[in-house]
């Protein structure tokens, strides 16, 4: 199943504690469990660029991109149907969508993995980029157009910050979302969560409809946007948080 390269459609789509205990924050604040994802994507892109063929790239897109029409059952069910609902996160259309989806990244994904600690951190990664493409497929079921990027789970972490109000605590020099998550009436209730969803959704729609985005990036894929960002809004609160470590100052 050969899927040229133009088809390919990309999801692409405080609280401050004493200032005497408060350790400055550095400029660069970004755990590990993000650093690894960003170099993750960043070396699959670049090894698709300047490593593979353009045949051994197109074989690479059909087997780790997110393909509807793998699961209609006119083609054999088979390894990449499954790893590819995973896979696919990791690859991008062009250094626009790579470049704008690490700055959300480093963003949005630095104070939930203060929180949360590198593998609930890596677990909500995982559940959040499953609802973007179950969504994805719910609404694009027979489609032959590549599904890439790791919006859908970055989205998720924006819904995962508007659970927790955008509210970041710093007394521990790390950064990281604080107090328990909000319930989704208080958060439906909240005058910045309200703001920050009409116009995180008027963005995704706009964008979706081939506004507001780089030539290289293709067809942002809204719906799994909103897939991931459903799971993270909805579900955050299953992934706990672990203690931060108090900062002994000299």
């Amino acid at each position: 199943m050969s899927i040229p390269e133009e088809n390919q459609r990309t999801d692409a789509v405080v609280e401050p504690g004493p200032a005497a205990s408060a350790p400055r924050e550095p400029l660069f604040n970004i755990p590990s469990a993000v650093l690894l994802m960003i170099a993750l994507c960043v070396g699959v892109h670049l090894v698709r660029l300047y490593l593979l063929t353009e045949e051994q790239d197109i074989d690479l897109m059909v087997r780790a991109a997110f393909i509807p029409v793998r699961y209609s059952g006119e083609y054999l069910f088979d390894i990449y149907a499954v790893t590819s609902t995973v896979t696919y996160a990791f690859l991008h259309g062009g250094w626009s969508h790579l470049i704008v989806n690490m700055v959300w990244l480093a963003a949005f994904g630095s104070p939930l993995a203060n929180r949360m600690g590198p593998w609930r951190f890596f677990a909500f990664w995982l559940v959040t980029a499953w609802g973007a493409v179950a969504l994805h497929y719910a609404l694009h079921t027979g489609s032959e157009i590549p599904l890439v990027g790791a919006s859908g789970a970055i989205s998720g972490m924006m819904g995962a910050a508007a659970r927790f109000g955008f509210q970041i605590d710093r007394r521990w020099g790390q950064g990281r979302f604080s107090g328990p998550p909000l319930t989704i009436a208080e958060s439906l209730t909240s005058r910045t969560v309200i703001v920050f969803l009409v116009v995180w959704m008027a963005v995704n729609l706009i964008s979706g409809m081939g506004y507001l985005t780089p030539e290289d990036m293709g067809a942002v894929a809204w719906e799994a946007h909103v897939g991931g960002f459903l799971v993270g809004f909805l579900f955050v609160g299953f992934f706990g948080e672990v203690r931060p470590r108090a900062v002994r100052m000299a």
